[in-house]
């Protein structure tokens, strides 16, 4: 049994009436990974924006493994302290993780942010030695249209945590920088410049699938939709 963790901010854990790009990763792999295989995590919720809590279950479509860790206004500062317990106790093989657009806009500057990564795949090897990873840079966002300083802090960082990610690979725990979505667009695959609709679910699964499916066969290649 394959354990793929998703791992996250608001893009990740969605919110209430979404599928989120975890579902769409799930039925890809449904429908072209051979084995057996589940989404692990210690959370499960959607983010609630009435309660402005995750606790909502409103799925659109609840009928698939649910757990994630990953949470609304949550960034590699957050995940990196929690990581460790998460891969220990769900068993994660492989972690999918979408993390850096609130740490740059809120907490930290593109060398802390990449600090905070490092920690982040320290913290999991300790867990769990042979744990995977797939890493997705920080996607085209509306703040970063208007805002020169962040887009270059953005672009830094894309930049750092690639470097990152080649540093640290090593072949008992492989590390894979996925591409960003190829043309994505905040006006056709988001609802509000940064959180994806149904289109942006699709093409977020789609860059953490090519790239599982480049790097190391797991799957195949994604098959576009819309719903």
């Amino acid at each position: 049994m394959l354990r793929f963790m998703p791992v996250g901010d608001s893009m990740t854990i969605g919110s209430t009436g979404e599928h989120t790009w975890r579902y769409r990763m799930w039925q890809h792999l449904c429908e072209t990974y051979g084995g057996p295989f589940t989404l692990v995590g210690p959370r499960e919720t959607l983010y609630d924006k009435l309660a402005e809590a995750p606790v909502s279950y409103g799925y659109a479509d609840p009928g698939f493994p649910r757990a994630h860790l990953a949470g609304w206004g949550e960034g590699w500062l957050h995940m990196a302290p929690l990581i460790g317990e998460a891969v220990r106790s769900c068993r994660a093989d492989v972690l999918l993780v979408s993390l850096g657009l609130i740490d740059l806009g809120f907490y930290t500057n593109a060398e802390q942010t990449a600090a905070n990564a490092r920690a982040f795949v320290a913290n999991a090897r300790a867990a769990r030695p042979g744990v995977r990873m797939v890493l997705l840079p920080v996607i085209p966002n509306i703040r970063a249209t208007s805002d020169g300083p962040f887009a270059e802090q953005v672009s830094l960082f894309n930049e750092l945590l690639a470097k990152a990610a080649a540093d640290l690979d090593e072949p008992r725990s492989p590390i894979l920088m996925a591409s960003p979505p190829e043309s994505y667009d905040i006006h056709t695959d988001t609802y509000d410049g940064t959180h994806p609709n149904a289109n942006g679910e699709h093409r977020i699964a789609e860059a953490f699938a090519e790239a599982m499916w480049q790097g190391w066969g797991i799957g195949q290649e994604y098959e576009p939709g819309t719903d």
